[in-house]
């Protein structure tokens, strides 16, 4: 008979996928102690958002990942209604797991999982790991900020995804939150210990949502000058009015001082991904040293499939994120390129598991990926979800990016729920969800076509 653990665990090939009902944000992901270690926003008892616990995954590649038991759940006074996202950093060996603390004003009497009228308190907190695997709720927990009380700094319900890291002989942390008159802002925390914060800056701007969700900040070369950038990564909510979403993950250079935390961000602030369902995303450094990007994709519906648990959410690809003459590239990781090895003509695909479709795409040429359209129009690269989509026509089914300037060279990773379309080597991504696909592929260009060799 297996033990609890192991019946616990289970096991996803290429995308972290829910292990059964809910999932959203990537939390906690950092490579430790020789491995991957992935956290998740997770709700263990339905298929919708509810009560916020830290699902877990590890991985040693970024490609093959074992789910674990929870680690996080709700167990104090200033958490007991969510553990909302985080980050992680390895400091002197030990673990440490920074994460938003919820507190609801008033309890839904018919149900305590949902929120009444956005009533509710957000601190940050910490949790203390010795090994990435012992996570004890009750001992290993401290509030390190409380909610804040000054509507001048920030919002008492609405301030949360700490980010933390180390510069020089300071631990600096960036939450996002709003202002009094609803513009998204960003907080700059410094601290000598780790346990004990100070406000040292903060920024806003207005006609960026009003709200500035999942904010992340790092430095990286710009591989044609050399010259040191600094990329933003933020998800604000009000972005955008459309049918589908309204919050987006965006991305930007911007001017930062890290000492001081002095920021200016541009007006203009590029898509993560064009594909818009993917959100929430989150980097960390791999076992090589590159900056890697996790991310959560948006889905509207459940799948169910005989013999599996019904889940909602996944993950997308983990990205290498490179800056080259001052436009920032999300590219697919290279283990996730090396995982697809054998060639095979497309009759031969099986449409249960992952595969992989290279191509040049000229003007006019159409792709139809079982139902999935893709082409290129007017210098930009269109899909079309409206057939694989479950008839979800009140949502967004078409999408484009920006103009690429020359060729639209393009490296396809499909699975039955998710095809990501990366464009001329991550100058542009373009991720939908999918849940329909068809048996077939059909293109009149020349394709190649590998799948996984395992």
């Amino acid at each position: 008979m297996k033990s609890l653990m192991e019946a616990m665990m289970k096991e996803d090939q290429l995308h972290v996928k829910a292990p059964g009902n809910w999932m959203n944000d990537p939390n906690g992901f950092i490579y430790y102690k020789g491995e991957y270690h992935l956290f998740y926003q997770y709700f263990p008892y339905g298929l919708q958002w509810g009560t916020m616990h830290w699902g877990h995954a590890t991985s040693p590649d970024l490609v093959t990942w074992t789910h674990h038991p929870i680690a996080l759940f709700p167990s104090k006074g200033y958490d007991q209604n969510g553990c909302f996202s985080g980050t992680a950093l390895e400091v002197q060996g030990q673990l440490f797991l920074f994460y938003t603390a919820v507190k609801y004003d008033v309890i839904n009497e018919e149900n305590v999982h949902v929120i009444v009228d956005d009533r509710f308190e957000s601190s940050q907190a910490v949790m203390i790991s010795e090994d990435g695997y012992t996570f004890d709720n009750l001992t290993s927990k401290q509030q390190i900020i409380p909610p804040i009380i000054d509507s001048a700094l920030g919002d008492r319900t609405h301030t949360r995804d700490p980010k933390v890291w180390m510069f020089q002989d300071r631990y600096y942390m960036i939450l996002g939150t709003k202002t009094r008159d609803q513009q998204g802002k960003l907080l700059f925390y410094t601290s000598e210990d780790v346990f004990h914060w100070s406000v040292v800056n903060s920024y806003t701007k207005p006609g960026l949502g009003y709200m500035w969700e999942c904010p992340d900040m790092f430095s990286l070369p710009d591989s044609l000058t050399d010259a040191q950038q600094t990329v933003l990564l933020m998800s604000p909510e009000g972005i955008h009015d459309g049918p589908l979403y309204t919050s987006h993950a965006m991305c930007s250079l911007v001017s930062f001082q890290e000492e001081s935390c002095d920021i200016v961000i541009p007006d203009h602030l590029l898509m993560v991904d064009y594909g818009r369902d993917l959100y929430a995303p989150q980097t960390n450094l791999d076992a090589s040293g590159r900056r890697v990007m996790v991310a959560w994709m948006r889905m509207p519906l459940p799948v169910e499939k005989p013999g599996e648990k019904p889940w909602i959410g996944m993950m997308a690809l983990p990205r290498v994120i490179e800056v080259k003459n001052g436009h920032i590239y999300f590219r697919v990781h290279p283990e996730v390129e090396a995982y697809f090895k054998t060639n095979i003509p497309i009759e031969h695909i099986d449409y249960t598991k992952p595969f992989q479709l290279k191509t040049v795409l000229q003007e006019h040429e159409v792709l139809d990926i079982g139902g999935y359209r893709v082409w290129l129009e007017g210098g930009r690269l269109h899909t079309d979800r409206a057939g694989v989509f479950r008839g979800l026509d009140q949502y967004d089914l078409q999408f484009q990016t920006p103009v690429l300037q020359g060729k639209c060279e393009l490296n396809i990773f499909v699975e039955p729920n998710l095809i990501e379309i990366f464009v001329n080597q991550g100058q542009y991504v373009l991720s939908n969800v999918v849940y329909d696909l068809k048996a077939y592929v059909s293109y009149t260009g020349e394709i190649e076509c590998k799948i996984a060799d395992v």
